[in-house]
């Protein structure tokens, strides 16, 4: 789902951020995860920016859905890490796919991106998928007693810039 903004201008960089839906963090709050405040975050950002683009994505627990995410949740109570636990039920580290955003973006006009994002694979896989991604725009809160590890998880092992 593409949730435009104001009225961002095509023959810029737009402001975008893509966002990975998260039913625990979007939806109920949960403290394990950063996602509820990336993007109300983000919502906030492009609304003091005037204009900008949130896609809303499919993707739930980075690309796993969402009942084997509560399974990867189960396996982090055991002492696993949110990417071992994703590998031991039988996935990759992340089975995100950027194309659909890439398109989306496309079809919406825009060709050029100032990303809000700390994963490098995000601008890498919209950059091999046609969109220029001008900027790389940090985008990280304060962790808590609940989402270090998840956090330190993404900065060691999946290269975030947290």
């Amino acid at each position: 789902m593409a949730i435009l903004i104001g009225d961002p201008n095509r023959h810029e960089p737009v402001l975008a951020r893509l966002h990975s839906e998260c039913f625990t963090g979007d939806l109920i709050g949960s403290l394990k995860c950063d996602c509820g405040e990336q993007l109300r975050g983000a919502i906030k950002a492009i609304a003091n920016e005037g204009s900008g683009v949130i896609l809303y994505l499919a993707q739930e627990g980075r690309g796993i859905g969402l009942i084997n995410k509560f399974r990867a949740y189960k396996l982090q109570k055991d002492g696993f890490d949110t990417i071992d636990a994703n590998e031991r039920l039988g996935f990759d580290a992340d089975e995100r796919v950027f194309r659909p955003a890439a398109e989306m973006l496309k079809h919406l006009g825009f060709d050029q991106v100032r990303l809000m994002t700390n994963n490098p694979e995000k601008v890498d896989g919209m950059e091999r998928c046609g969109i220029k991604v001008a900027e790389r725009v940090t985008h990280k809160f304060p962790s808590n007693t609940h989402n270090e590890l998840y956090l330190a998880t993404k900065r060691k092992k999946s290269g975030h810039y947290l």
